[in-house]
Formats: structure tokens, C-alpha cells, sequence
């Protein structure tokens, strides 16, 4: 009986642990002379020499988030690990910056995330692990801030990415006027009434063209009570004007981590299609 117990908890024991890993990185970013930090999930099977290299997945936070959020928020538990698993992706969560909106700030030297994602981390990840080292095996994706910001690097860096996803984005910049976040736009790209082309330029509804141009492929989801729904549909119609191809889903839903939390999964089989 003893034996048949013991047995019983060594097998349970290896259901356990035969899951992804989650590492947590801590990176010193040049570019802002400053310590960041990073989650890693790789999956299942990983450290088998015979398997890799894997596609990579870098998942963006919202406004006042870090790297941890889509690790300990959802309320899926190990959602991620889940997914890395079932995908066979590696997922990275970088540290955004509680408000960087993912951009180079030309008035705050301490912001620059665009260089920090696109360049520094990149070639981290790249480095330390099996990754597939070219576009065909990289993409970006994220949430309300980070949904913005997965499109805006991905437009940016179309030799980066296969392919770029937005949830429930902040996808018009130039027209937030709410008094808790236009306050932390400003402090990364100036003054609004002083600089309006600059809000509009770095506003991802406004990039149609460079979207088109990329020739990446776009999957771009949002929930029906969302307070960012009116935004989505504009961005939706004028790539549909300019014939660019995208993805657009509406779902039950709202500014909410049970929305996204559902929506990912709807992202990484979007993108697993694409690099099989």
C-alpha cells in the first residue's frame, strides 16, 4: 500500500512539474541607464536538447502595469504557462513603465521603451534562449496601453515581427483627454495643445499607411462595453478604407482582465496559423 502511495505521489509530482518554466529577468537597459525586468515562460519540453528553436511571443501590460501583470492577474491560473504549453511558444512580459505608452520619449530620457522592447530585449531574449532569431517566429501582442504599443512597434519594426495583436487598445492617442491619463502622455511626448502632430503622428489610428506598409499580418479584438470600443471600430473601418488585411473581433466584454484573459489564447492560435 505504502509502495502504491509513493508511486501515486511521484506521478502526481511529475504532472506537476512537467509545465512551462517562468524565469524572471533582470535587464540593465542602455538606452535609459536603468534596471528593468522581464517574464520568461518557456514550455513543456524546453530543455530537451532535440527540441527548438520556438517562436516568441512578447505580451505588452496596460497602463500602470509591469511585467508581472499577465503573469499574476488573470484570473485563469497559469494562463500563460497554459498557453505556452499548449502553443509552444516562449512568452516574454516585458516591463513597460507604469505610463511609457511604449514610446521613445523625446522630452524624457528615463522613457524609452520603443528602443528598450525592439532593440535591447530582443537581442536578450535572442541570446539566452531558442528562439526562431527572424520575423517568421516573432510577434507582439498586448492590452489597452500595451495593445497600442504592440501596434505602433510592430508598424514601426515590420522587420521584426510576423505579425502584431491589440486588445481592447488605447488606439487613438491624440484624442485621450481624461484627466488621469492625459497627464502621463504628456510627460513622455510634451505638451498636447503644443504638440498636436506629434500626438496624432504617434497615434496608431492615424499609421493606417504604415500599417499597410509593413505587410504584417494584424489581429485586433475588443469587448462590446468597452470605453475604448468607438476607437477599435475607427481603426477597424479605415483599414478595411485601405484594404489592409486584419482580424477584427467584438466580444462580450469590458476593460477587464476576464476579457483578456479570454482573448489570448484567440491571439497565439491567430498567430500559431501563421508560422505552421
Amino acid at each position: 500500500m505504502l509502495k502504491r502511495h509513493l508511486l501515486f505521489l511521484l506521478f502526481a509530482f511529475t504532472i506537476l512539474t512537467a509545465q512551462a518554466k517562468v524565469d524572471t529577468l533582470t535587464i540593465q537597459s542602455p538606452s535609459m541607464q536603468k534596471t528593468l525586468k522581464a517574464g520568461v515562460v518557456t514550455p513543456e519540453g524546453y530543455k530537451k536538447k532535440k527540441n527548438g528553436p520556438y517562436p516568441v511571443l512578447y505580451l505588452l501590460h496596460g497602463y500602470s502595469g509591469n511585467f508581472s501583470n499577465w503573469l499574476k492577474v488573470p484570473p485563469q491560473k497559469d494562463l500563460l504557462q497554459r498557453m505556452a504549453d499548449k502553443y509552444n511558444f516562449i512568452i516574454v512580459t516585458p516591463d513597460g513603465g507604469y505610463s511609457s505608452w511604449y514610446f521613445d520619449s523625446p522630452v524624457d530620457q528615463s522613457s524609452q521603451y520603443e528602443t528598450f522592447i525592439t532593440q535591447e530585449l530582443v537581442q536578450l531574449i535572442d541570446s539566452k534562449y531558442k528562439t526562431i532569431r527572424e520575423k517568421n517566429g516573432r510577434f507582439i501582442s498586448g492590452l489597452s496601453m500595451g495593445g497600442h504599443g504592440a501596434l505602433y512597434l510592430s508598424a514601426r519594426h515590420p522587420d521584426l515581427y510576423l505579425a502584431a495583436g491589440s486588445m481592447s487598445g488605447s488606439v487613438n492617442i491624440a484624442a485621450i483627454d481624461r484627466k488621469n491619463l492625459l497627464p502621463s502622455i504628456e510627460a513622455v511626448l510634451g505638451p498636447k495643445e503644443e504638440n498636436q502632430q506629434r500626438y496624432e503622428q504617434n497615434s496608431i489610428v492615424h499609421m493606417v499607411p504604415q500599417l499597410k506598409q509593413s505587410g504584417i499580418d494584424f489581429i485586433i479584438d475588443c469587448g462590446v462595453d468597452d470605453f475604448l470600443i468607438e476607437d477599435n471600430r475607427e481603426l477597424h473601418r479605415r483599414l478595411v478604407a485601405a484594404k489592409v488585411p486584419h482580424d477584427y473581433i467584438e466580444r462580450p466584454g469590458a476593460h477587464s482582465w476576464a476579457y483578456w484573459g479570454n482573448a489570448l489564447e484567440y491571439h497565439l492560435l491567430f498567430f500559431s496559423k501563421l508560422k505552421s
